[in-house]
């Protein structure tokens, strides 16, 4: 999902919705078909705010500010290994400039074919230091963890608000079978923030979420709220982005 602006929020339009729940509007083929139309670039999957803005490089700096802080709490002690995975990756941005500094091995899984093919070129570096894993062409209702994977990281970033509730609870609860057990296993969690209520996007069939709300779906996917975080350094236009880290209950 494109990084939201305060530009596309309407109130009164909410208020004119507010008899149909937002996440029931979410439509997948429609998703796909908007993604499958914009450029496979980083202004492309950041919907217009790429590297000639500040954004992607405040997002990464964001990110591993917080991974940083958490350092104690995601150690990866022998036998197991830093296996990561990167949700709704788009082109491979964030495996590009962040994750693989941080991995042994990522994963990445992305629907849209274009960003999947796209991924040859920007992940050229990471598969040259030998950490560049499996590349999931699927959605993430569609995503079954392999049985004899375990992932030390599950990072999902601006891409939940594709699925509805119920669906994200499982997908969740998937992701949470699929961490290291014992602790090991983290997942991160990336989005804009809704001030109010769910706000559907027609744009691509999407649905910011309240921080309430999220907190409320972590809590039945089985998940509990290690920390969590505003990301600094974005446009004043746009809805305010949390990180949160979570472990399994």
């Amino acid at each position: 999902m494109p990084i939201k602006t305060l530009q596309e929020y309407d109130p009164d339009q909410i208020h004119a919705d507010s008899d149909l729940i937002a996440d029931s509007q979410i439509n997948y083929d429609d998703a796909i078909a908007y993604w499958s139309s914009v450029p496979a670039s980083v202004n492309g999957v950041l919907g217009g705010f790429g590297e000639q803005t500040p954004v992607p490089k405040a997002d990464i700096v964001g990110s591993m500010t917080f991974l940083r802080k958490l350092e104690t709490r995601m150690s990866c002690p022998a036998p197991y290994k830093k296996l990561t995975i990167d949700m709704g990756a788009g082109i491979g941005r964030i495996t590009r400039d962040l994750l693989w500094r941080v991995s042994d091995t990522v994963d990445l899984l992305e629907p849209v074919k274009p960003f999947v093919a796209q991924m040859e070129t920007e992940l050229t570096q990471v598969q040259q230091k030998g950490k560049l894993g499996t590349i999931y062409d699927i959605g993430m209702q569609d995503w079954i963890p392999e049985p004899e994977k375990k992932y030390w990281l599950i990072w999902c970033q601006w891409c939940v608000g594709q699925l509805p509730d119920a669906e994200l609870v499982e997908f969740w609860k998937r992701c949470k079978d699929a961490l290291i057990e014992n602790g090991v296993g983290t997942m991160i969690v990336k989005e804009n923030i809704a001030p109010f209520e769910d706000i559907f996007d027609e744009t691509d069939s999407s649905v910011t979420r309240t921080d309430a709300k999220f907190r409320q779906l972590f809590i039945e996917a089985g998940f509990k709220l290690i920390a969590s975080d505003v990301q600094k350094g974005l446009p004043k236009e746009l809805f305010p982005v949390r990180m949160y880290c979570l472990k399994p209950q």
